[in-house]
C-alpha cells in the first residue's frame, strides 16, 4: 500500500494528464478511428512505462532484486524508442509499421544486454553501469525524435501556428535526452510525465488545427483561406490559382476514389513545393490556392517552377494562374481576379491544345 502511495505521489500529474487525454479522445469527432486507437496505445504505453520506471528506481533505492531491475531497465530503454516510433506512426501521414523495425532491433540488443552487459549492467552495489553500447538507447531515441520533427515540419503548412507546437514537441523530447546527463538519473523518474504532457499539448493543438484543415488533403481549408486573406491583406504579395484538369473524367471513368487519389496527389505536389511564407489551401473540389506573403517576385518564379516540376512527376495536370503585387495600395480582390482569369485562360488553352471537350 505504501508503494502504491509513493507511485501516485510521483506520477499523479501524469495520471491526470492521461485521463484528460482519454476524455478528449472520447469526445473527439475529427480524427479517424485508426488514429484514435493508436492514441490509446500511446497512452497505455506511457502509463505502463511509468510503472516500470517507478519499480526500477524503487529497487535501485533499496538495492534488492538486481536481477529484476536489470530486466526493468531493458524494458525502459526499449520502451522509449518504441513510444517515439508509435508517435511517428500516429502523427505522420502515410507512415507504415516498418518505422518500428529500428526500435525492435534496439529492443533485441537491450534483451541481449540482460545477459551480456553490452548496453548496461548493475554491479553488486546496485549501481547502473554503461556497457560498450551504453549510449545506444539515447542515440536511438535521438534519431527517432529528429525523424519525427523533420517529417512533421515537412507535412505542416509552413505557418508559425503549426511550426511552434512542433518546436515544443522537439524541446520536450530533447529534455529527455539531455537532462539525465545534467540533472542526473532522477530526471528519468519525471520523463514519463514530461512525455505525457508533451503528447497531450500537441494533441490539443492537432484538434485545433483540424478545424482549419481539409480532411482529404491535409491542406488548409476554405475557411482558413478567407480568414488569412482578411487578416493579412497588407502582407500578401502573390496569389496562385490552381485547378485540376480532367477531374470529372477521372470520376466518371475510374470512380470517385480515383478522383480523391488524384486530388491528394496534386495536394502533395503543392505542399512539397511551398516553402517559408508560402501556404497552400484547398478551397473547393479540385481548386487550390497558394498564398505568398512578404515574398519577392523571384520567390514566386521559383515556386511556380517547383509546382510545375512536382506536377510533371505525376499523371495529373493543372491549370495555373497567378498575380504578384507588392505595392502598399494593393487590392486583394483584384489580385484574386487576375490570378483566376489567368488560370481560366490556361485551362482553355489546355483543352484546346489537347483537343478535349471541357468537362469541368
Amino acid at each position: 500500500m505504501e508503494l502504491f502511495k509513493d507511485y501516485l505521489l510521483y506520477n499523479w500529474a501524469m495520471i491526470l494528464v492521461l485521463l484528460a487525454f482519454i476524455i478528449m479522445l472520447i469526445i473527439t469527432v475529427f480524427l479517424d478511428k485508426r488514429t484514435i486507437m493508436r492514441m490509446y496505445i500511446l497512452i497505455a504505453s506511457v502509463f505502463i512505462l511509468s510503472i516500470v520506471v517507478f519499480v526500477e528506481f524503487y529497487l535501485g533505492d533499496i538495492n534488492e532484486y538486481n536481477e529484476v531491475r536489470v530486466v526493468l531497465t531493458a524494458i525502459r530503454y526499449s520502451s522509449t524508442p518504441i513510444i517515439i516510433a508509435l508517435i511517428l506512426l500516429t502523427l505522420v501521414k502515410k507512415s507504415r509499421w516498418f518505422v518500428l523495425i529500428p526500435a525492435f532491433i534496439l529492443t533485441i540488443i537491450n534483451i541481449i544486454s540482460i545477459f551480456t552487459g553490452i548496453v548496461f549492467s548493475v554491479n553488486a552495489f546496485g549501481d547502473l553501469k554503461r556497457g560498450p553500447l551504453g549510449y545506444l538507447p539515447y542515440i536511438g531515441v535521438g534519431v527517432y525524435s529528429v525523424a519525427l520533427v523533420i517529417t512533421l515540419v515537412r507535412q505542416a503548412n509552413k505557418q508559425p501556428t503549426e511550426i511552434i507546437p512542433i518546436i515544443f514537441l522537439a524541446f520536450s523530447f530533447s529534455t529527455g535526452l539531455v537532462f539525465p546527463f545534467i540533472i542526473g538519473k532522477d530526471y528519468s523518474k519525471l520523463f514519463t510525465t514530461s512525455l505525457a504532457i508533451a503528447l497531450f499539448v500537441y494533441y490539443v493543438f492537432l484538434i485545433l488545427q483540424l478545424t482549419k484543415k481539409d480532411a482529404l488533403t491535409g491542406l488548409l481549408n476554405r475557411q482558413a483561406y478567407y480568414s488569412f486573406i482578411s487578416a493579412n491583406a497588407k502582407d500578401i504579395t502573390a496569389i496562385i490559382s490552381i485547378d485540376m484538369n480532367g477531374l470529372k473524367a477521372i470520376n466518371d471513368t475510374q470512380g470517385h476514389q480515383a478522383g480523391d487519389d488524384a486530388i491528394s496527389s496534386v495536394a502533395v505536389s503543392l505542399q512539397r513545393a511551398t516553402k517559408y511564407r508560402q501556404t497552400a489551401y484547398r478551397i473547393g473540389g479540385d481548386e487550390f490556392v497558394i498564398i505568398c506573403y512578404k515574398t519577392k517576385k523571384e520567390d514566386l518564379d521559383v515556386l511556380l517552377t517547383r509546382i510545375n516540376n512536382n506536377l510533371s512527376s505525376t499523371t495529373y495536370s493543372c491549370s495555373i494562374g497567378y498575380c504578384f503585387d507588392n505595392s502598399d495600395d494593393k487590392n486583394i480582390d483584384d489580385m484574386i481576379k487576375i490570378s483566376d482569369d489567368m488560370m481560366y485562360q490556361d485551362k482553355a488553352n489546355y483543352y484546346e491544345k489537347n483537343g478535349l471537350k471541357r468537362r469541368n
